[in-house]
């Protein structure tokens, strides 16, 4: 198979890129995207207003909470498996197969939570099957995102490889959106209703976009590096003993990176729904409605601080979030605390439209271009899963703990996010600037 005319453009080339392998590219990483945040930002949604009523009964308000987002980091726990695994199958096959198979799995599991008995007519075996399937979401997730920012990267030309990089997350953005715009009606009706049978709507209209999304991956062509890297007879055999023999120094930026952008991205569109709705004591529609703004918010904001990672670095970008983010904590969850909706719809969209998205558009590129050819997208898989897990994974049960010690106090949640934006702050000091970087190059970014 010839490398399609757009190698040079993406690999090296200040061009814009016209082909239809890179529309197919952008296609492709974009539904992808929007598969795996509606699957699991229904679940966060679904944890915060039904789960503990469905699954966990009788635990009480505070309790039920820490147990259902447990469940919720479980997912978490999954997908570091499912990077290593698929991260490597990847590197040594090529990225369309790996990203046909990741999207079938990750939405099929969300489809089948939609079918589940609740402990009233399993008992026992309703938790244990809720955990189940997202241990397998969150294992088909595991090598999703970095595949599709991996592919993408690798399509884009090197002068717009910020923007272009970023594009793909607004699907993630999409998929929130009508995550969300589902459940703003549902939070409002009868109990009686949503938790007859309602709440499984989201999840089995997931059916629609897993069907949708295989489509278009079987159609899509294979990365021009990887094409390259297969031509030159340089694909790694044991792409994860590559990594951890030349990556180990990029492997823990990419941790310290992560810990602001994916902890406090799950604290403010996850989180902050059960504290406004059962410690605030607001309406469940207000959370849904406040993620619902931002996820409009990130629609625009991430491709132009992708653009802005072009003009002024990755790593300056990256670190003006991060500042950010520690600096609005404060702020943040006193005006979250007073439960004026106007207030909780600014403040997140704040949180995640500039703090989070300021850092993941620069990080759109910046991971991929941290990485070697031939161990690209282990590399990005396993150090954005590893880290989702004392990131984003654990943030609302850590949040959830800290409202149990603290009598609902809401100051031990800011502090929480201030140290996680210190600790991402801090790590753009180590961290090389990627910016224009030939993702030909086998050697990692020093």
């Amino acid at each position: 198979m010839q490398v399609p005319t757009s190698t040079t453009q993406t690999t090296g080339g200040d061009s814009t890129p016209t082909t239809p392998g890179l529309r197919r590219a952008l296609l492709t990483s974009s539904v992808g995207s929007a598969l795996e945040y509606y699957d699991f930002a229904i679940y966060g949604l679904a944890s915060a207003l039904v789960f503990q009523h469905l699954f966990f009964p009788g635990l009480g308000s505070a309790v039920g909470l820490v147990a259902i987002f447990a469940t919720y980091a479980v997912g978490f726990v999954a997908r570091p498996l499912g990077g290593l695994f698929f991260g490597s199958l990847g590197d040594r096959h090529g990225r369309k197969t790996v990203l046909v198979v990741t999207v079938a799995l990750m939405g099929g599991s969300s489809f089948a939570i939609g079918l589940l008995p609740t402990y009233e007519t399993a008992g026992v075996w309703s938790p244990i099957l809720l955990m189940i399937l997202r241990v397998l979401q969150g294992f088909g997730a595991g090598a999703e995102q970095a595949g599709a920012s991996t592919l993408m990267a690798e399509y884009a030309p090197r002068a717009r490889r910020g923007y272009y990089a970023a594009l793909p997350f607004v699907g993630i953005q999409v998929g929130m959106l009508a995550a969300t715009v589902l459940f703003i009606p549902l939070a409002t009706l009868d109990q009686d209703l949503l938790f007859g049978w309602v709440w499984r709507v989201p999840f089995l209209l997931s059916a629609v976009l897993i069907v949708l999304a295989v489509y278009i991956r079987r159609q899509m062509d294979e990365s021009p590096t990887f094409e390259q890297l297969s031509e030159s007879g340089d694909v790694s055999k044991r792409p994860l003993r590559d990594l951890f023999a030349h990556s180990r120094r990029n492997l823990f930026i990419t941790f310290g990176l992560r810990m602001a952008e994916n902890g406090t991205s799950y604290l403010y569109s996850t989180f902050s729904i059960s504290y406004v709705t059962a410690v605030v004591g607001v309406s469940a529609s207000v959370g849904p409605l406040a993620v619902a703004c931002a996820s409009l918010a990130g629609v625009v904001s991430i491709p132009l601080f992708g653009m802005l990672s072009d003009r002024i670095g990755r790593v300056p970008l990256y670190r003006m979030a991060a500042l950010f983010q520690a600096l609005f904590a404060v702020p943040a969850f006193a005006l979250l605390s007073t439960g004026n909706t106007v207030l909780i719809c600014v403040v997140i969209t704040l949180g995640i439209g500039v703090g989070v998205n300021g850092m993941l558009g620069a990080q759109c590129a910046l991971l991929s271009e941290l990485f070697g050819a031939r161990h690209r997208y282990t590399g990005v898989a396993i150090g954005r899963e590893f880290s989702a897990i004392i990131a984003g994974g654990v943030a609302p049960m850590v949040g959830a703990a800290l409202l149990l010690a603290f009598s609902n106090s809401w100051w031990p949640l800011a502090a929480y996010v201030v140290v996680l934006s210190l600790i991402t702050f801090g790590t753009t000091f180590f961290t090389p600037e990627t910016r224009g970087r030939d993702l030909a190059d086998l050697a990692d970014a020093r």
